[in-house]
C-alpha cells in the first residue's frame, strides 16, 4: 500500500471511530437535529466558524460520499449479543432491522427485534408490530410519526 492510501485508510478509520464515540452525545437521539449537532461540533473542532457560510463550506468539503458514509454509521447500531443491526435514519420512511450474519432462511424473531428497538431507545418512536413488514431476514418498521420533526 502506498503512504497516501494508508493515510486515507487511517483518516477513514479515525472518523468512523469519532462518529461512533460521539453519536450519543447530541440529544435528542435518532433525529436530524442530533445529526446536525454532530456536524456542527465537528466543524467547530476543525476550526470552522459558527456562521452559516462556514458551516456550509465544511459540509461541502466533506463531500457527498463521506457525508453519506458518516450518516449511515451515525444512524446504525450493531447489537452483537442479539446478532442484529438496526438502521434507523430519521430521513427514511422506515427503519430496518437485519441480522449481522446470514442466519439461514426464515424471518427474524419479532421478540428479538423488539428487544433491539428497546435497547436502542426506538420502541416509542416506531409503529406497532402489526405494521412491520418482514422481507426475508429483514424487518422494515415504519416510524410512528415523522421523526424529523
Amino acid at each position: 500500500m502506498s503512504a497516501s492510501a494508508l493515510q486515507a485508510t487511517l483518516v477513514d478509520f479515525a472518523l468512523a471511530e469519532l462518529v461512533r464515540a460521539h453519536r450519543n452525545s447530541f440529544p435528542p437521539a435518532w433525529t436530524t437535529e442530533s445529526w446536525a449537532k454532530l456536524l456542527i461540533w465537528l466543524a467547530l473542532n476543525c476550526g470552522c466558524g459558527s456562521d452559516p457560510a462556514s458551516l456550509e463550506a465544511f459540509a461541502q468539503a466533506l463531500g457527498t460520499a463521506l457525508s453519506q458514509r458518516m450518516r449511515r454509521l451515525y444512524f446504525s447500531r450493531e447489537l452483537e449479543d442479539l446478532g442484529l443491526q438496526v438502521l434507523a435514519d430519521p430521513a427514511e420512511e422506515q427503519l430496518l432491522v437485519q441480522p449481522l450474519q446470514a442466519e439461514g432462511s426464515g424471518p427474524l424473531d419479532p421478540e428479538r427485534v423488539e428487544l433491539a428497538l428497546q435497547r436502542c431507545g426506538l420502541s416509542e418512536r416506531t409503529a406497532e408490530r402489526g405494521r412491520w413488514r418482514t422481507l426475508e431476514a429483514l424487518v422494515a418498521i415504519p416510524w410512528q410519526e415523522s421523526p424529523c420533526s
